[in-house]
Order: C-alpha cells, then sequence, then structure tokens
C-alpha cells in the first residue's frame, strides 16, 4: 500500500562524491509509480552540507512547490539525529534538514536498497550486457551491487505481493583472494587494518590500495595519489601499474559478483552499478571479469543463465528511494 505523498515531494540520492536530487510525485496506475519533474547531481565536495544542497535545488529548481516530505537514500545508518556514514563527506543531520526545509516528515533509506528498487523498472535499452547469455533470466531474486567511494550492495526479492528490497553489507565480507599476486596484494594491505574487506580493493579508495600496493610490490614509489588519475592513466596505458590495478580490481569484481550470486541464489540476474564501472566500461568488458565470475567449480553451468548487466546510476537512486518511501519501507523516518 502506498503512503502519503500526492503533492510533489524530494527524494535525494547521497553518496560520497554525488548527491543526486529530484522533485517526485507519485503516479499511481501506471508501470513507474514515480514520476521526476525536476533533477540535479551535486558534487558533495562543492557544498558544506546536504541540508545546502537540498536547500539549493529547492530555491533554483523547486521554487514555487510547497515541499512538506523527503526521502533520502544513503549508506551507513541513523544514529540518533544523524545518518552515520564514514564515505560522507559531512555529518548529516536529520533535525537540521527538517528544520531548515520545514518538512512534516522525512524518511531515510539505504542507498543501494534503493538502486535495487528501481531496477524493476529498468528496460533492456538502460543496461549494457556484461555477460548477457540470450535467455531471459530465470525468476528468482536480482542482485544489485557496485564500488563507488564504498562498495554498494542489495538484493531484490520477488513476491507476490511485491517485491522485498534486503539491503545488505556484502561489501565487508572478508577478502578472498584468486591467485598468488592477489595474495601478495592482501599480505600488504593486512598490515594496517586486522580486518580487509572488499570494499579495501572495490571501492575508489581499494583501488587507490591496489594501485599502492603493487607499486610496493614492484619496489617503485607511487606517482598516483586519487583514483581518478588511476584510472585515467589505465584508459590510456601510459602507468603500467595502474593498468594491472584496473585488471586486478575487475578479477576481484568478477569473483566477488559470482560468490554473491551464489549466496542468494540470485537467477534473476546482477545489475552492476556504482560510480566506477561506467567509466572503465570497455575495460570492464574486457577484462578477467567473466572469467572469474564462471569459475566457482561445478557451478560454472548455473552461473551461465545468470545475466550480468551494467546499469548507469543516473536518477535510479532518487527513482528508488522516491518509491520505497511510497510503498511504506522507508528503514527510518522522523
Amino acid at each position: 500500500m502506498m503512503a502519503g505523498a500526492t503533492r510533489p515531494f524530494l527524494a535525494a540520492d547521497v553518496g560520497g562524491t554525488h548527491a543526486r536530487i529530484g522533485l517526485v510525485s507519485r503516479t499511481p496506475g501506471t508501470a513507474q509509480p514515480v514520476q521526476v519533474h525536476a533533477y540535479h547531481r551535486y558534487a558533495c565536495a562543492d557544498w558544506p552540507s546536504l541540508t545546502a544542497v537540498l536547500e539549493d535545488f529547492v530555491t533554483h529548481l523547486a521554487p514555487t512547490a510547497p515541499i512538506e516530505q523527503c526521502a533520502v537514500a544513503s549508506a551507513g545508518y541513523v544514529l540518533g539525529d544523524a545518518i552515520v556514514n564514514d564515505n560522507l563527506p559531512w555529518p548529516v543531520s536529520i533535525r537540521e534538514i527538517r528544520e531548515r526545509l520545514g518538512l512534516a516528515r522525512l524518511a531515510v533509506v539505504n542507498d543501494f536498497e534503493a538502486v535495487a528498487f528501481a531496477t524493476q523498472f529498468l528496460t533492456r535499452a538502460d543496461t549494457i550486457g556484461v555477460i548477457d547469455n540470450t535467455a531471459p533470466a530465470a525468476p528468482g531474486p536480482v542482485l544489485v551491487m557496485g564500488p563507488g567511494t564504498g562498495l554498494g550492495s542489495a538484493v531484490l526479492l520477488p513476491g507476490p505481493q511485491g517485491p522485498t528490497v534486503l539491503a545488505t553489507e556484502a561489501g565487508q565480507i572478508a577478502l578472498a583472494p584468486g591467485n598468488e599476486r592477489e595474495i601478495a596484494i592482501l599480505r600488504i594491505l593486512a598490515r594496517e587494518r586486522s580486518h580487509v574487506s572488499f570494499e579495501h580493493a572495490l571501492s575508489g579508495p581499494g583501488l587507490l590500495n591496489l594501485y599502492q600496493a603493487l607499486c610496493e610490490l614492484e619496489g617503485r614509489e607511487p606517482t598516483l595519489a586519487r583514483p581518478a588519475d588511476i584510472t585515467r592513466a589505465a584508459l590510456d596505458r601510459s602507468d603500467a601499474h595502474a593498468v594491472e590495478a584496473l585488471e586486478v580490481f575487475c578479477g576481484l569484481l568478477g569473483s566477488f559478483v559470482g560468490d554473491l550470486v551464489l549466496l542468494y541464489g540470485a537467477r534473476g540476474g546482477v545489475f552492476l552499478a556504482g560510480g566506477i564501472l561506467p567509466q572503465i566500461r570497455e575495460l570492464l568488458l574486457t577484462s578477467s571479469f567473466a572469467t572469474r565470475f564462471f569459475n566457482k567449480g561445478v557451478m560454472h553451468a548455473y552461473l551461465q543463465q545468470v545475466p550480468v548487466r551494467l546499469m548507469e546510476h543516473g536518477q535510479h537512486g532518487v527513482i528508488g528511494a522516491a518509491g520505497l518511501y511510497l510503498e511504506g519501507h522507508s528503514a527510518t523516518e522522523c
């Protein structure tokens, strides 16, 4: 049963790098229950707070709409008045947002939970095949995961009354190397932390970790200091260690995605999201991703039936945040 929000309201998809804001409304009786009236993507580093971002959006893109409700999709969790997430560039105060924007209701949902909810409205043209068998996906759970500032993951579970979305912390699973080179990298990463997760390799900061570890293994000082620089150097092949870092990144990703498909029984397919993969699309398609995805022993034939597709993040987090709120599935409502 959809809840409230007959008037336009705000929906926000907040990550460590970008905050995507939309003015949305409910559209009953259609395949997609959310209509986006206005949309803008903000670079988080350019703004002092999420409140300032939302205020700018309301001022410039929704100046005449009476805004009383807002749904925020964010990684992390709610603790008292705050959204707690180490990947966000600033603390987020729920009370400040409500008071400054004059909101009657503010709901918080998990960011990848929102993206997973939105995948049910995707068309084939919205995505690119990474492992693309010709048969349609079988009925079953759908896995959504992707590296960005962190490593997010969620599962869409079909049901007779509509889907349920399971938010997960799969990115915190212990990193499992698949060859001697990755074992050597793990040894280096483990010197600085007692627990090395997949997020420590499969994220923007994780890509930097991989690059620095590879430089150390070759006795070379790193010359690239940002994930974006490593990606650029790998794509133009101007730095051999950057190229290898992206290759290791894609191989680990394929292995991890295959593990998650088996863990959740994700016969319904996989959508790869996040901010990094669209930038390295061509490299991903020619990398060891597929080989590592299928390298699961007797489960190879099972995995051959599971399509893996790449999606652009775009407005999907905003649509998912709004949809979850309208369906009454927000994790926290204030």
